[in-house]
């Protein structure tokens, strides 16, 4: 990865940092010069966060913050000062474990990876418009975390592959509109990352990468531009051709591997 300090943002706003990928993309940003603006639900972890962050040689300001409250979130993001790249990145996941969604689960799912993530997005954009260009002739970034499920309508977890699916085409559409007043946005698509939520998983999860390599490759294919950072290829690609299959089959070959878990976490 390109020295952090190379990258075209020194203000960076982050959901869900307190582990996982969130953790990784916080300590990625942080470094002398940089301010970071960190978001989570559990607030002994996200001062863990802060503390390493701070370590490295950033300014960095911690805030206990549930993405389900959409005014709590105006107040974070309207409270910082310029914002160069917002990260949606909070989420949870959740299953059938083998029989039907639980109807509370499916609308807490959704209730943080799609309203969560507006809740977030929206007062970041309207803020961002607000703002000088940068360097790069930007006013701002904002990298939307979705998944490879998303490309696959998943019966072992069909809130999450469709929350994930609502904020990857939310965020590449709306970039072609955006671009015009000087904000990209940007959706990222991972793969299998090995964090706490990944680790309740029971069935074969391929070419499995670590948050910070996932942090890494989220990072150089915002700088770069790209409107869909999607990785490992593998995985990607697999996903794709999985999203082809006609409904029906998907079914049935779901049947062959073990359910997901079906606790959101």
């Amino acid at each position: 990865m390109q020295d952090v300090t190379d990258l075209p943002w020194a203000h960076v706003a982050i959901t869900g940092a307190s582990s996982g990928l969130g953790r990784a993309l916080a300590l990625a940003n942080a470094a002398p010069g940089r301010v970071l603006h960190l978001a989570a639900r559990d607030t002994t972890r996200l001062e863990d966060t802060a503390a390493a962050c701070h370590a490295l040689g950033a300014e960095v300001m911690a805030t206990p913050l549930d993405v389900r409250d959409a005014a709590a979130c105006a107040a974070w993001v309207n409270g910082m000062g310029r914002i160069d790249l917002l990260l949606a990145n909070a989420g949870i996941s959740g299953g059938t474990g083998g029989g039907t969604e639980p109807g509370e689960q499916v609308r807490a799912v959704f209730e943080t990876n799609l309203n969560g993530v507006l809740n977030t997005a929206l007062p970041a954009m309207a803020r961002m418009a607000t703002q000088a260009p940068g360097a790069d002739g930007l006013r701002g970034r904002i990298g939307i975390v979705a998944s490879v499920v998303g490309f696959v309508a998943a019966p072992s977890a069909p809130a999450y592959s469709a929350s994930k699916a609502a904020v990857q085409r939310w965020a590449e559409a709306t970039d072609a509109t955006q671009r015009r007043r000087g904000i990209r946005l940007h959706s990222i698509c991972p793969g299998f990352i090995r964090t706490p939520m990944t680790a309740p998983n029971r069935f074969p999860m391929p070419f499995m990468i670590s948050p910070e390599e996932a942090a890494r490759r989220t990072l150089e294919g915002i700088a770069s531009g790209r409107q869909r950072v999607a990785y490992p290829r593998r995985t990607y690609a697999l996903f794709r051709l999985l999203g082809m299959l006609p409904p029906g089959l998907m079914a049935w070959a779901s049947r062959a591997v073990p359910a997901k878990d079906v606790s959101a976490a």
